[in-house]
């Protein structure tokens, strides 16, 4: 960001290639309207540019960016009377989010895996409630520490550690039946 700052284009390039995926899967899941996210994804990615000539980084930039994100969340939801954060998990937009690159493979069966992995995951994650669900989606597809989360969040580090472990004793609960490893790599 700051060689973006500093005038360097093809910097934006890369900071978009890197981060497209998880801001936008995090903005989807959240207001789970395709159309609602690809416009508050725009505006995320806007506001990035209005703001390169003041960035300061008093933060990790996944941390800054994700802020974007959250505070345009906040924003369109105050605007639109809905004030409750909620995950978009429902089928409507599974090729949508299918289609999206992954963030930590390209291989074809590791994203068979992860959709599998996904569609288990899908009717816990949906009924978390919607702070926890933020904060665990931060943390999985933002790759978010406790203490980014709860800068982007505006809460306190120790009220992010409560909705991780919540959030993570729930799931653990409902999908007990999974074998140690995958559950392992839930937390």
């Amino acid at each position: 960001m700051l060689a973006y700052a500093a005038g360097d284009i093809a910097a934006f390039d890369a900071l978009y290639a890197r981060h497209k995926g998880g801001v936008y899967r995090y903005l989807l899941r959240q207001c789970r309207q395709s159309g609602v996210a690809d416009e508050l994804f725009q505006d995320v990615w806007l506001n990035l540019i209005r703001a390169r000539s003041s960035y300061a980084p008093t933060a990790k930039f996944t941390t800054w960016l994700y802020r974007l994100a959250h505070n345009r969340l906040i924003d369109h939801y105050r605007a639109s009377g809905h004030l409750t954060l909620v995950s978009a998990d429902d089928e409507a937009h599974e090729d949508a989010i299918a289609a999206l690159p992954g963030a930590r493979s390209d291989d074809p069966r590791v994203r068979a895996e992860n959709r599998e992995l996904g569609e288990r995951l899908r009717t816990p994650r949906v009924a978390l409630p919607p702070a926890q669900r933020e904060a665990f989606l931060l943390q999985q597809e933002g790759g978010l520490s406790l203490a980014e989360i709860a800068a982007v969040t505006g809460v306190g580090t120790e009220t992010v550690k409560s909705r991780l472990r919540y959030a993570l004793a729930k799931l653990r609960g409902d999908l007990v039946d999974l074998d140690d490893g995958l559950r392992e790599s839930l937390g």
